[in-house]
């Protein structure tokens, strides 16, 4: 687990070069002539911030200035194990030098081993391997459906699907089509139907839409793009309940929250929930391949034939190499037990923040949590660049909110520093 000294001058001093701030970094040669060319280059669907990275290790980043962040962010939960991790990058280096894709219509000798592991390592049956979160949504709605007319017995057109308000499961045409935020769904119909939304948290709001014609409800345990909203408790359990009494698919979308993130394995654990299927992705791939997959009963996802569903490059040799790395990382419980250990330690510090008015809101789980900035110490954006000019990358969500999710990797005294620059920006 790579580390620095926190708060003196790890090569240079995080975020600078020599003690200067926020606006040196954004204006420094390089750094502007790459973002320019990134600006003119490429379609604007992101907005990032002033920083252009250049090398990764463990829980630190280096820009093409040298400057150096701690990375409170991995990658929304891709990268759980940090950058860079040796066992990662050997899995994938030995894995390059022999196969890397053969598509689907072969066996490769990476397959079986990861499929067999994945199913054991979440108590199922069967995997149906992708690429990323989004694909693996889209897999998931899928495999609903044909159960829902197959097995359930649903009439053919009529299948229907709850979801939360405030959900993010991804951003095709199809997804998009159940979300209520304005600027993922916007400009982009006609949507697709077959989804009711519900209250997130509202049980009986989903009992009440749950009818004859639903197949599945599809639920984040923790909603991340929302500004990790964790859910009441006995709501994980009261879905669970609510849908084997009426024969309908609890699908579990633990992109962000599943592989260590809360401190458990998957998010459901906490309230000992096991979903009719998981969607994995992000951690899944280690942060050096996308790597997705829908793990279910073979019940479910044995109504599959072939030809009905596939991906060239979903299960490739390359993503199986890294994923059975993955999978042999978690086994061993050391990195939920330390998300679950600084979790505690992050969230006992973010408590104190709000009791002293830095914050009008914290909420998570384990080594992630969305904190809401009081008007007058600016918006999620602005502080999240103060962040930036002191070392520290985060990202702003919803106007008014900041997400931190440090790698699971990330050592107390670096989390600390961290904190501390944060303690700074807010308490000036």
């Amino acid at each position: 687990m790579s580390t620095s000294t926190p708060g003196t001058t790890p090569g240079t001093t995080p975020g600078t070069s020599g003690g200067s701030s926020a606006g040196s970094s954004a204006g420094s040669s390089a750094t502007e002539r790459q973002i320019a060319s990134a600006e003119a280059h490429s379609a604007h669907n992101y907005h990032p911030l002033p920083v252009v990275i250049a090398e990764a290790e463990g829980a630190w980043v280096t820009d093409v200035e040298g400057r150096r962040y701690v990375d409170m962010l991995a990658g929304y939960s891709a990268l759980n194990f940090g950058h860079a991790h040796p066992r990662l990058i050997a899995a994938a280096k030995a894995q390059l030098d022999r196969v890397t894709l053969t598509s689907r219509a072969f066996h490769h000798d990476r397959f079986a081993q990861f499929c067999t592991e994945l199913a054991e390592l979440c108590g199922m049956e069967m995997v149906l391997p992708m690429n990323t979160g989004a694909e693996a949504v889209e897999t998931a709605v899928k495999t609903a459906r044909k159960w829902g007319y197959q097995v359930k017995g649903v009439p053919q057109g009529r299948a229907k699907i709850v979801v939360a308000d405030g959900n993010f499961h991804g951003r095709t045409t199809t997804i998009i089509s159940f979300s209520t935020d304005p600027e993922a769904r916007a400009d982009f119909g006609p949507y697709t139907p077959g989804f009711e939304v519900v209250p997130y948290g509202d049980l009986d709001a989903l009992d009440a839409a749950v009818d004859d014609d639903t197949v599945a409800v599809l639920l984040e345990p923790i909603q991340g793009e929302a500004g990790v909203l964790v859910p009441p408790p006995g709501y994980l359990a009261g879905v669970r309940r609510i849908t084997a009494e009426r024969r309908v698919l609890f699908v579990a979308d633990e992109i962000q929250s599943g592989l260590g993130r809360t401190g458990r394995t998957f998010a459901c654990e906490h309230e000992d929930v096991v979903p009719d299927m998981y969607v994995l992705g992000k951690a899944l791939g280690g942060g050096v391949v996308p790597v997705s997959a829908v793990v279910s009963s073979r019940a479910v996802l044995g109504v599959f034939r072939p030809g009905e569903h596939g991906s060239t490059f979903g299960g490739n040799p390359l993503a199986c190499a890294v994923g059975l790395e993955v999978i042999a990382m978690l086994r061993t419980g050391e990195y939920q037990q330390r998300a679950a250990d600084l979790g505690d330690h992050l969230h006992r510090e973010l408590g104190a923040l709000l009791a002293g008015g830095a914050l009008t809101a914290v909420r998570g789980r384990g080594l992630w949590a969305g904190l809401d900035i009081p008007p007058a110490r600016g918006t999620g954006r602005s502080v999240s660049e103060a962040l930036l000019g002191r070392g520290v990358l985060a990202k702003d969500t919803h106007t008014s909110t900041i997400r931190l999710a440090p790698p699971l990797v990330i050592s107390k005294d670096d989390l600390d520093w961290s904190l501390t620059q944060l303690r700074a920006v807010l308490t000036p």
